[in-house]
C-alpha cells in the first residue's frame, strides 16, 4: 500500500488529535476520514458539538477545525485486508511527533484499539504524550451503542471542544 491518502486535518486552535488507524476503502475513495456511511463518528461528532451532520468535505473539515479538533491516522501505510484492523501489516508510522511540534495540540484520543496501539508503539516513545483509548465507531463495534458512545467520547473531548 502507497503512503497515507490524506494528511493530518488541524489548524492554529487545535487542542486534541483524533486518531485513526488506516482509512477505510470508503474513506480513501472519497478522500476524506470515515467516510463509510455506516461509520458513526460524524453523526457522534454532530451530537458532542450540537452542529448539523455534516455532509460535505467541507462541512466535516469545518466542524473538526471550529470545534478545536484535529484529525489523523496513526499510520502512513500499511497492508490491509478491506478495513479489518486486524490483518494490518508492514506498518509504517505517521509523524505524529512532527505534527505535535509544529502545532498546539496537547491531547491524543485514538478512535477504537488499533490506533491506540499503534500509537502507544510508534508515537508515544517519542511524544512522551498518553493517550486514551475510546470505543470505535466502526459498524463493526456493534456493542456500542450511539449513547455509549456519545458518553464516553463526550467525557474525553468535553474539556476540549472549542463550542
Amino acid at each position: 500500500m502507497s503512503g497515507h491518502p490524506f494528511g493530518p486535518l488541524y489548524g492554529p486552535g487545535s487542542r486534541v488529535l483524533i486518531l485513526g488507524s488506516w482509512p477505510s476503502p470508503k474513506s480513501r475513495e472519497q478522500g476524506f476520514y470515515y467516510g463509510h456511511p455506516q461509520n458513526r463518528f460524524w453523526p457522534l461528532m454532530a451530537r458532542l458539538t450540537g452542529r448539523e451532520r455534516p455532509g460535505t468535505i467541507g462541512e466535516k473539515r469545518a466542524l473538526i477545525l471550529e470545534s478545536g479538533l484535529a484529525l489523523w491516522d496513526a499510520l502512513e501505510s500499511c497492508t490491509i485486508q478491506g478495513a479489518q484492523d486486524a490483518t494490518i501489516r508492514d506498518a509504517v508510522p505517521t509523524d505524529i511527533p512532527g505534527l505535535l511540534a509544529r502545532s498546539d495540540i496537547r491531547a491524543v484520543v485514538c478512535n477504537g484499539a488499533a490506533a491506540y496501539n499503534y500509537y502507544r508503539k510508534f508515537a508515544q516513545p517519542l511524544t512522551g504524550l498518553d493517550a486514551v483509548r475510546l470505543p470505535s465507531t466502526s459498524p463493526a463495534n456493534a456493542a456500542w451503542s450511539m449513547d455509549r458512545l456519545a458518553a464516553a467520547w463526550g467525557e474525553a473531548l468535553g474539556p476540549w471542544l472549542t463550542l
